[in-house]
This record gives C-alpha cells, sequence and structure tokens, in this order.
C-alpha cells in the first residue's frame, strides 16, 4: 500500500496533510497519535469510507477487498448465541451474498485460523463471554481469513492488561511475517510496539513524520512536527517525551496532549 500526499477535510476542517508512506508485505506499521490527530480518518480512508480532496492511495493488485479491518469499537452482547468460531466463519462471506452452506472445508480454514491466532481452546465458547484479549484474537482470525495483503487495527490495544497487550502485539508480528500481510495499527502509546514495529506513522496537528522508531522518534523530528520543543528520552527500553507547551514551561507529558502518543503507564 502506497499514501501519496494525502490530504482530507471533514465538515470543512483540515483532519490530514500532505500524509505519504507506503507498506511493504509482511510489514509492521504502527500509527501513533493523540485523540483527534486523525489515525481514525487516515484507516478510514484507506479503506475507501473517505475521500482525500487530494492525493490517492495506491493498493497492491488495485482492490480494497484485499484489506482486512479491525474496527475500533466492537459491541458484543454475552447473551448473544455467537461462538468464536461462527464469527471467525463469518469472514469468509464478506463479499457473497446467501447463506453460505456447511463443508469441511469452510471449517478447515476456520479450524486453522483459529489455530494460527491462538484461540481454538475457547472456539466453542460465546464470543461475548470472552474476555478482552481473546475477543481481540477472534477479530483478527475474523479480519485474516481470507488472507488480505493488508491488515488494518484501530486501537486494538485499548482497555487490554498489560498481559494481554503484549500477547497481541506478538501475535501481530507473527502472523504478520507468517502471512506476509502488511499490518498497521494504530495506539495512543507507542512503547508496547517497540519491539515489533519495522516503521512508525507518527501524526500531529494533522501532519505525519514516518521512517523507522529511530529515524522519527526523535528530538528535531518531533520538535519540528509539533512545532515546538520536544525532547525525546529513552529509559529502560521505553520511550519517555518531554515537550515544552507554546510558553515556554517544561512539562513531562504522560498522557495529555502532545505525548498522550507515548504515555508511560
Amino acid at each position: 500500500m502506497e499514501v501519496r500526499k494525502a490530504r482530507v477535510s471533514l465538515a470543512g476542517r483540515l483532519i490530514l496533510d500532505d500524509i505519504e508512506f507506503a507498506l511493504r508485505p509482511g510489514e509492521f506499521c504502527g500509527l501513533i497519535g493523540s485523540n483527534g490527530s486523525g489515525k481514525t480518518t487516515l484507516l478510514r480512508t484507506i479503506l475507501g469510507f473517505v475521500s482525500p480532496e487530494s492525493g490517492r492511495v495506491m493498493l497492491g493488485g488495485g482492490k480494497r477487498a484485499a484489506i482486512g479491518y479491525v474496527p475500533q469499537k466492537f459491541a458484543l452482547d454475552p447473551l448473544m448465541p455467537l461462538r468464536a468460531r461462527d464469527l471467525v466463519e463469518l469472514g469468509l462471506d464478506g463479499a457473497r451474498f446467501g447463506i453460505p452452506l456447511p463443508s469441511r472445508a469452510r471449517r478447515a480454514k476456520v479450524d486453522a485460523m483459529l489455530q494460527a491466532v491462538e484461540a481454538d481452546s475457547f472456539a466453542d465458547q460465546r464470543i461475548g463471554r470472552l474476555s478482552g484479549g481473546q475477543q481481540q484474537r477472534v477479530l483478527i482470525a475474523h479480519a485474516l481469513i481470507r488472507r488480505p495483503r493488508l491488515l488494518l487495527l484501530d486501537e486494538p490495544l485499548a482497555n487490554l492488561d498489560i498481559r494481554s497487550v503484549a500477547g497481541i502485539v506478538a501475535l501481530l508480528r507473527r502472523l504478520s511475517r507468517e502471512f506476509q500481510t502488511a499490518v498497521l495499527l494504530s495506539a495512543h502509546d507507542m512503547n508496547p510496539l517497540l519491539s515489533a514495529m519495522d516503521r512508525i506513522v507518527y501524526l500531529a496537528h494533522g501532519r505525519a513524520a514516518t521512517g523507522s522508531t529511530q529515524a522519527v522518534v526523535r528530538t528535531e523530528v518531533l520538535s519540528r512536527l509539533y512545532g515546538f520543543r520536544i525532547d525525546v528520552i529513552r529509559v529502560h527500553g521505553r520511550i519517555l517525551v518531554v515537550a515544552a507547551d507554546p510558553a515556554g514551561e517544561a512539562l513531562a507529558t504522560l498522557g495529555g496532549d502532545p505525548a498522550s502518543v507515548v504515555q508511560i503507564p
């Protein structure tokens, strides 16, 4: 996938300005930014739900059907009589009409995907009664069962405990390489992704800095992106961003804008 100089406005407000980056097969990319930075708008633009006023999104093969998508919010009623395997199987029929007939081939595909995301042990449980981490594994299986070339995930790590976050990140890193699927994952906090990311797209004020984490998460790059002084501090394998507000007063950003994108737990 390649995004070329995309500019997007919604209701007369500029959301994304001159966004440009590319993803190769099997590459894991973190889309990092605070609330309102344009992460979801960028994902919706790639999906074709939002049209850029200038620039373009180019997909390998030219087909958006080759994209898997895990949305930010997915309400699952605990009483819904839908098993984990049923939700995964629904992913086979996204481009088809009618009621599919059961077959050994369909069940084999579902079983293989459940095993790939390590969800086979709870495949026959109701989806609404699973933990947050288990639900994310099932949603990922649903999105990947047709083997898309690109997988988009909108805040999949939100509201998960530390163990589940680590497990989901490791799972996505493994699957991206195994299936040669490019992964674009949006998040506020880059720290859980540091060991997995091949590159980063860092959004602020509608603009983006892209490249490797080492190349992008630097004082001079983020200062230029935000328009005021940003200090990047690396401590014990984690990243702390310390900003100076426009008045010049230093503050450690532990959840506020701009660096809620690199929160320190």
